[in-house]
């Protein structure tokens, strides 16, 4: 299957942590192993932004209503696979990301592996969100949204480390 582009924009809007080099293009590889999985072969674009506890605490406030700072945020521009066409592209809009830095660094050290898987995940798992699925009803759409972000994230070489528990010490 012949997989069009896909735009990934990052926007770093935080100074206290560094992002990884080579993470950008992990991202973008993750994105693209994705809506590959999901059969999107249609030129695709996403917003990824990085952001701290503060930030993500205030959009969470904002746009949900809940005032907790959380990992990660999705904003889907679309509904029922039809999205929004960035007319000087031809992309399909997907929508935007909002990952909360400082929560990755903590989540790779909880999980016990790198930040750019723990970036990757957070990445892969709102892409799905942006593309509908949905896992806060627990049971097998869980099960199906974790399945999905494992394959793309094993088909950019981040394998799981087997566990998705924190490791007591």
């Amino acid at each position: 299957m012949l997989q069009r582009k896909v735009r990934v924009i990052i926007t770093n809007d935080q100074e206290d942590i560094k992002i990884p080099t080579g993470v950008r293009m992990l991202m973008r590889r993750v994105c693209t192993a994705a809506l590959q999985g999901e059969h999107f072969t249609a030129p695709a674009e996403v917003n990824v932004r990085f952001v701290d506890n503060e930030t993500i605490r205030a959009l969470n406030q904002k746009h949900r209503e809940i005032d907790a700072v959380t990992d990660v945020l999705s904003f889907p521009l679309g509904e029922e696979g039809v999205y929004d066409v960035n007319p000087e592209t031809g992309a399909q809009m997907l929508g935007d990301i909002v990952i909360n830095i400082q929560r990755a660094v903590a989540q790779a050290q909880t999980y016990e592996h790198t930040l750019q898987r723990e970036i990757c995940f957070l990445t892969v798992h709102s892409i799905l969100h942006l593309l509908g699925y949905d896992h806060e009803g627990g049971g097998l759409d869980m099960v199906r949204m974790r399945e999905k972000e494992e394959a793309a994230l094993t088909q950019v070489g981040l394998v799981r480390n087997g566990s998705y528990f924190a490791v007591e010490h």
